[in-house]
C-alpha cells in the first residue's frame, strides 16, 4: 500500500518556486565573486566561517560542518587557498587526528575586498524583493527548516557572511 505524502498543488508551487529561486541565488552569488573576487562562492563561505571564529581559527572538521562540505570537498578547498596564502593549516597539539585551519590577514583582507561586493548581490536578488515582514518570515521558515534538517531549532548555518558587518 502506498502511503506517500504528495504534495498538494500550493505545495507543489512552493516547493517548485523554492527550488528555482535557490538555485538562480546560488549562481548569481557565484558568478559575482568570480567576476569580481576571483573566487567562488565555496571559498568566500570557508573564509566568512573563518573569519567569525576565536581567532580566526576552526578545526578543519567543524569547517566542514560549518560550510556543509564533505572533509574531502574542503581539504581540496582549502589546499587551493592556501597555495593563495589565504590560509594556513597546523596540526592540532591535543589531537593527531584533528588540523587547525587559520585565515591569514591575506586571507582576511580578500574576504574584506569581496563582501561588499557579495552583500550588494545579496541585498539586490534577496531583501531588495522582501518587506520587513517577509525577512521575519523567511527567517522563521529558514529556522523551521533547519531544526528539522539538524534537530537544533535554533541552528543558523552562516553565522557570519561578511567581516564587520552591521548587525
Amino acid at each position: 500500500m502506498d502511503d506517500t505524502r504528495w504534495l498538494s498543488p500550493a505545495e507543489l508551487r512552493a516547493w517548485l518556486a523554492y527550488v528555482a529561486a535557490t538555485t538562480l541565488l546560488d549562481g548569481a552569488l557565484d558568478r559575482q565573486l568570480q567576476r569580481e573576487s576571483g573566487m567562488p562562492h565555496a571559498y568566500y563561505l570557508i573564509l566568512a566561517m573563518l573569519s567569525d571564529a576565536h581567532e580566526h581559527t576552526l578545526r578543519m572538521s567543524e569547517l566542514a560542518a560549518a560550510t556543509q562540505s564533505s572533509q574531502s570537498r574542503l581539504s581540496h578547498a582549502v589546499t587551493r587557498l592556501e597555495r593563495k596564502g589565504w590560509v594556513c593549516r597546523r596540526p592540532c597539539p591535543d589531537d593527531r587526528r584533528s588540523t587547525f585551519c587559520t585565515l591569514t590577514e591575506e586571507g582576511y583582507a580578500a574576504l574584506r575586498a569581496a563582501a561588499p561586493g557579495h552583500v550588494r548581490t545579496v541585498r539586490e536578488n534577496l531583501f531588495d524583493a522582501l518587506s520587513p515582514e517577509q525577512v521575519t518570515q523567511l527567517e522563521e521558515i529558514a529556522r523551521a527548516m533547519l531544526g528539522r534538517l539538524t534537530r537544533d531549532p535554533e541552528a543558523v548555518p552562516l553565522p557570519g557572511v561578511c567581516p564587520d558587518r552591521q548587525a
